[in-house]
């Protein structure tokens, strides 16, 4: 079965989407990265809640931006810390984004997608977590600024 281009990207951005769900979990549960991504692979991906079925995800883009963003993290977290307010350090902000920062720091510092397609993936996540709020405008200002630092020549 081959996959066109549009579906590719579509899994590409699920699998966005489950890397945010699995680091906060991880963070909260206090879990171990290969488990957690044992268990969104086997019960997340495509799994039906409610009527709805979830997106099938990219494996490959699950996996990499997971490992790296716990074998990164530390990087990632001090990028993310220049780019907020002083007064707000990494550890005082909302743990879903910092799950989101720490995914999309990931991909900023170790993947090869565009800066740009990077911010705009992970500031719609950013909506679909906080549909009424002032955080995807957070977001971008704060990724803008990480991506800058991660990948200067990219702008």
């Amino acid at each position: 079965m081959t996959v066109s281009n549009n579906e590719r990207r579509k899994m590409k951005s699920a699998a966005r989407f489950y890397a945010v769900q699995a680091l906060f979990q991880m963070e909260a549960a206090g879990q171990m990265v290969e488990p957690v991504i044992r268990e969104f692979e086997d019960h997340r991906f495509g799994a039906v809640y409610e009527g709805d079925e979830m997106a099938e995800g990219d494996v490959d883009t699950f996996r990499k931006l997971m490992h790296d963003a716990v074998n990164y993290q530390a990087q990632i977290d001090q990028m993310t810390d220049r780019a907020l307010v002083a007064k707000w350090p990494i550890a005082r902000i909302d743990p879903t984004l910092r799950a989101l920062f720490r995914a999309a720091g990931a991909e900023l510092v170790q993947g090869d997608t565009p800066p740009k397609v990077v911010i705009v993936e992970f500031v719609q996540i950013a909506t679909a977590f906080f549909p009424e709020g002032k955080e995807p405008k957070f977001v971008n200002a704060v990724l803008d600024h990480m991506a800058r630092e991660a990948r200067p020549e990219a702008f």
